[in-house]
């Protein structure tokens, strides 16, 4: 462990470094959403240009956090935290300088690079360099203080949007950037573990999860255009479904796979990420849709937009301690089952919003609900998965965790648009989308119900905690895998 002690100057310059840096990541993944009916506009996007701005940066997040925790272990954290930081920024100018949607889409794919560089290593360096007493400390002030970020994206979003142009909400980066590379160089200790620098870099499994991803987002995102029928489908698919399958094999293979296989022969871990795998899709379709129905069907400006969605981020923030707590006391297998058919009701309520709708009667109470249920899901469902896979592994279940919710993020948002045939320019037709709009959501509420189901059939407490207690770590699944510890509850000890 470190030697930098909570509350000492050299504290501070590091979490300011660290949640900054992680902050610029977090604001982005939500001030982006609010911006797409502007975006489309301006650089005349189809509905695939702006299922693309999200998901190239979330494809790229996706497939390289994963590794990108061993590489800061390899040749220096502040080395790849920093790296990571420059990157981004600049991959943030090319975003605001952008003169078409393909350029832009190329510009977000090296945003998820930057991102995912400066994620994990930003934790790791928590773990790291703080005392053994106050690393935990540190880290839920991370998760608390990146929390806020992620929630004030959406209004700072839309005032962007609003007073100026899409473009200033990728230029708010390099400032943010260049304070994190002057305090980094000055105050962050490079870091790196004892000699051997970790484990080995698995570059097979990284380079086919990525070639997986893309090929089968690309399948599914073009599919409501071309039908399944076209090679334009074919092709992509097959050539999806093939490289997982060669994924699957380098993992028995290699002597340093990217996931340890013996994590899936544990049934509540496989149960812990199919319920992450139906919540996050269903999150994922929900809130790409929403801001687009809440502007163009309802009349919102770009702010409203992201001022309407608020109350989800304020309960997380308020409840996610509580949850954990709770699930501590009772078991997980409650809250798994409860918060997923809670968030179900209130996307079926959410089906409803449409011409005419007010914010009070039927907006509100849909986002409440949702922000409720994803509230009881969230905690439990992260700490049972680290505590199916042990101590050991509690780094790469944290990993394999947060990319099974963006690879369903990713999923859901390429495929349900075109499902429920809101494809090609129907954003701007706002009776057609809104048809679409309600469609989606029953299968967003699907999608969340039968997360609940499978809890209730298959989870039980990890193995373990019946004679040890539960871990009193849980990370959101929003955050980055540590190598050595997972984090703390989101909500722990966040000021």
């Amino acid at each position: 462990m470190g030697t930098i002690t909570w509350g000492s100057a050299r504290a501070r310059w590091v979490l300011l470094a660290t949640v900054v840096g992680s902050g610029m990541g977090f604001l982005d993944g939500s001030v982006v959403g609010v911006a797409l009916p502007a975006i489309g506009r301006d650089l005349d996007a189809s509905m695939a240009g702006l299922q693309w701005v999200l998901n190239g940066y979330t494809l790229t997040l996706a497939a390289l956090i994963l590794i990108s925790g061993s590489l800061g272990d390899r040749v220096g954290r502040r080395r790849v935290f920093l790296i990571g930081t420059v990157g981004f920024a600049l991959a943030s100018v090319l975003c605001a300088l952008a003169p078409t949607i393909e350029t832009l889409i190329a510009a977000r794919v090296a945003q998820g690079v930057g991102a995912a560089l400066l994620t994990p290593n930003s934790l790791a360096l928590l773990e790291a360099e703080f005392t053994e007493d106050d690393s935990g400390r540190a880290i839920g002030a991370w998760s608390g203080l990146t929390g806020v970020a992620n929630a004030a994206g959406p209004f700072l979003g839309g005032w962007l949007v609003d007073i100026g142009d899409w473009r200033l909400i990728f230029l708010i980066n390099v400032p943010l950037a260049a304070l994190v590379v002057a305090v980094g160089l000055r105050h962050l200790p490079e870091s790196r573990p004892e000699e051997g620098g970790g484990r080995r870099l698995d570059w097979t499994g990284a380079t086919l999860t990525v070639v997986s991803l893309g090929a089968l987002t690309y399948a599914l995102t073009v599919a409501g255009e071309v039908g399944v029928s076209s090679w334009r489908f074919l092709v992509p698919a097959g050539t999806g479904v093939l490289v997982v399958l060669l994924f699957a094999r380098s993992l028995r293979r290699s002597r340093h796979p990217l996931i340890p296989p013996r994590l899936f022969a544990d049934r509540v871990f496989v149960a812990a990420n199919l319920v992450t795998l139906g919540v996050y899709a269903a999150l994922g379709v929900t809130f790409f849709l929403l801001v687009i129905q809440l502007q163009q069907v309802l009349g919102y400006s770009a702010v409203q937009a992201g001022v309407a969605t608020l109350p989800i981020t304020l309960l997380m923030l308020l409840l996610s301690a509580r949850s954990g707590d709770l699930a501590r006391r009772i078991g997980p297998r409650a809250q798994m089952t409860a918060g997923p058919l809670v968030m179900a009701l209130g996307l079926l309520l959410m089906g409803r919003i449409g011409p005419g709708s007010g914010y009070v009667t039927e907006v509100l109470p849909a986002v409440v609900l949702l922000g409720l249920g994803l509230a009881a899901t969230v905690a439990p469902l992260t700490a049972t998965a680290l505590g199916a896979a042990g101590p050991a592994d509690a780094g790469v279940a944290s990993g394999v965790n947060n990319a099974v919710s963006r690879a369903a993020q990713l999923a859901s948002v390429a495929a349900v648009p075109a499902l429920v045939g809101v494809a090609g320019d129907a954003y701007l037709d706002p009776a057609r989308f809104d048809a679409g709009f309600s469609s989606a959501m029953l299968v967003a509420a699907a999608l969340a119900a039968s997360a609940g189901l499978v809890a209730l059939l298959l989870i039980r407490r990890p193995r373990g905690e019946a004679e040890e207690g539960p871990s009193p770590y849980a990370c959101g699944l929003d955050a980055a895998p540590l190598r050595r510890a997972p984090c703390q509850d989101p909500g722990r000890d966040a000021g």
